[in-house]
């Protein structure tokens, strides 16, 4: 295969960069996004200068830390404004919120993440600072596995060795927790991960299927359960996340999927 020019690599870091800012909006320094990007600090600090000139990168008063500008915030607008099954879901998600007091997601996957486009909470939940725009490792949640099961063997394959290459010394674990997951998927039409994320809290998700051309989706609930019988949890969540995905795939089976 013929390498990409060097215009295609600069554009393909430059979304790197862009995708390491989380939707918790906390400013980044150059080294830390060269921690998160796997780039060196050289490479980041020439690209960032192209991206404060283009209007997607702005420095905070400081100036050794960044932050997303308006121009990228625009692009990700566009897209949501644009795209009628997040607008249609929320209204569904936001009831299924507020019957189990839990937050829940919709989202799709973004490289080896999982990226909500459409997100309802209710005031007593308590996890972490999540939104739209949100980027969740798809290894170590509930949603991203969900998604996974959803692709063809070999693809899926793919995705997990290299969710298990980049766990480190923890992948072991993390393929026997995938593996699981792929297993509950089976037997039950959904999966749960219980701090693995984030400690005290779960997720349990399932694949969904909306709009035409079909794309495939996964949708999630959670909350902070500590020392909370799981069993329970399932009782409750789990009839009632099904339900809400029947009703998501039949109010949007014809929507575009896509601006």
């Amino acid at each position: 295969m013929p390498s990409a020019p060097p215009v295609t690599l600069t554009l393909d870091r430059g979304l790197q960069l862009l995708r390491a800012f989380h939707a918790d909006r906390a400013p980044l320094t150059n080294g830390e996004l060269a921690k998160r990007t796997g780039m060196s600090r050289s490479a980041v600090s020439r690209l960032i200068s192209t991206l404060i000139h283009v209007g997607f990168v702005r420095r905070v008063a400081g100036g050794r830390q960044f932050e997303l500008a308006p121009g990228a915030f625009g692009v990700g607008h566009a897209y949501l404004s644009t795209n009628p099954i997040t607008g249609a879901a929320e209204p569904l998600m936001q009831q299924l919120a507020d019957r189990l007091d839990v937050s829940v997601a919709l989202a799709v996957p973004d490289h080896l993440d999982m990226l909500y486009i459409a997100y309802r909470y209710t005031a007593g939940v308590s996890t972490l600072q999540l939104g739209v725009g949100s980027l969740l490792p798809m290894g170590l949640t509930a949603i991203g596995r969900a998604w996974l099961w959803t692709q063809p063997e070999t693809s899926r394959d793919r995705y997990v060795e290299q969710l298990v290459a980049a766990a480190g010394a923890k992948a072991g674990e993390l393929r026997k927790s995938i593996d699981a997951s792929f297993r509950d998927l089976e037997a039950n039409g959904v999966c749960m991960a219980v701090g693995e994320y984030q400690r005290h809290a779960y997720g349990i998700a399932l694949p969904v299927a909306l709009g035409r051309p079909r794309t495939h989706m996964a949708l999630s609930c959670g909350a902070v359960a500590v020392a909370r019988d799981i069993a329970s949890i399932r009782q409750r969540v789990v009839p009632a996340l099904k339900e809400t995905a029947r009703e998501l795939e039949s109010l949007l089976g014809d929507a575009k999927a896509g601006p």
